[in-house]
């Protein structure tokens, strides 16, 4: 029991705030639906970054980047979420770091849009 209220401890408060559910399903339903939504906004951007970036000849660079990126943030993920392997907190783990890790990301893509 100690080691479990330790590992909570180490856990990001975020994972928590963001996803009040009761159960860790709920939970890890609620974080599953902030990557979804992240996900989507990250498209819509990527949307209008990409041809911005074909006009001025960077959108092969930026493709590139893109889908080595996509790579990262996977690996990133489920290594996160490999220290709980097997426990039923893992997919909120690796949910709520595909959020985080795509909503930065987004934001980058945002600053590429600016004057």
């Amino acid at each position: 029991m100690v080691r479990a209220a330790a590992i909570l401890l180490l856990l990001p408060t975020q994972l928590f705030a963001a996803c009040p559910g009761v159960t860790q399903r709920e939970m890890n339903q609620c974080a599953g639906a902030e990557f979804e939504a992240a996900d989507a906004d990250l498209n819509a951007v990527w949307r209008v970054v990409k041809p911005r970036m074909d006009e001025i000849g960077a959108g092969a660079s930026l493709l590139d980047a893109q889908r080595k990126w996509i790579a990262f943030r996977d690996a990133a993920c489920a290594s996160e979420a490999d220290v709980y392997s097997g426990g039923s907190i893992a997919p909120l783990v690796a949910a709520s770091c595909l959020a985080r890790l795509t909503t930065r990301r987004t934001q980058d893509l945002r600053e590429m849009m600016l004057p």
